[in-house]
């Protein structure tokens, strides 16, 4: 009698899965299996905050000033990520006053929760002021080459994982009520010019604040008024974004916009 040969569902096969035919699988995942997280926990809307993964907290960039001076290190280079510390510092305070703002709203869903990339510098920032409020926030990591960080102050249900770029990002405009750009680099600058194109296009139809904090840095990095002068922007695209180095301005002028534009309706952009 000739025995029955098992078969394994294609699902279940991890050479299928991580093959080049199934990556609409594996992209379609990145985008039900947040879906099913963020449904849970009733996170419907949230507040992102994007910036470097470089800048360091006070205490941290206080701890190696001291040691560059102790041990003959490098100190200007000690000192400059002091000076930069200082958006650490604001990111942590700013997040903290929304979500503290956001939990005396007295809504049945949790509105404005505090969103991340999830990684260190000021997505830590935001993700420990949240913490400290005790508010849960969300963070949204991406498969890096030849790098590792710990976040402490994710919360661990609302920590998605994601391999593609594209849709991590979709993830941080669908839910997105406002945005808070700090410093930042490639990644920063990339996540930026997106939204505003979005914005800017209609693409996104909600209305979405954005708030670039850090005038100096910005002021150097983007001199966005050019494209205005050399025409290729309209000049009301540059009241697109507020520019501030307040955290009282900026979450003065977040609070009114959420709260007089509220929650659009479900399907409000893409």
């Amino acid at each position: 009698m000739s025995r029955r040969r098992r078969t394994t569902p294609a699902y279940l096969r991890r050479d299928f899965i991580e093959s080049r035919e199934a990556r609409p699988l594996r992209i379609l995942s990145e985008y039900l299996e947040p879906w099913g997280r963020f449904d849970r926990h009733r996170v419907e809307d949230t507040v992102v905050f994007m910036g470097s993964a470089r800048i360091p907290s006070r205490e941290q960039a206080e701890r190696e000033l001291a040691e560059a001076e102790a041990e003959g290190g490098d100190v200007e280079r000690a000192r400059r990520r002091l000076a930069m510390s200082r958006y650490y510092e604001a990111a942590r305070e700013l997040a903290r006053r929304l979500t503290e703002w956001s939990k005396g709203l007295g809504e049945e869903a949790r509105r404005f929760v505090v969103c991340t990339g999830g990684g260190p510098g000021i997505m830590e920032a935001a993700n420990r002021g949240a913490s400290e409020a005790r508010g849960l926030n969300v963070g949204l990591t991406i498969s890096l080459e030849h790098e590792e960080f710990e976040n402490p102050y994710v919360t661990r249900e609302l920590h998605c994982h994601f391999h593609y770029f594209f849709m991590r990002k979709f993830w941080f405009a669908y839910l997105a009520k406002a945005v808070v750009v700090f410093p930042g680099g490639f990644g920063t600058l990339d996540e930026l010019f997106e939204l505003l194109t979005l914005v800017q296009t209609r693409k996104i139809r909600k209305h979405l604040p954005i708030v670039l904090f850090g005038t100096e840095y910005w002021d150097r990095v983007l001199h966005l008024e050019a494209l205005a002068e050399w025409g290729t922007i309209d000049p009301e695209d540059l009241r697109l974004y507020l520019r501030t180095d307040s955290v009282d301005e900026a979450f003065d002028y977040l609070v009114q916009q959420l709260a007089r534009h509220g929650v659009p309706e479900r399907g409000a952009i893409l």
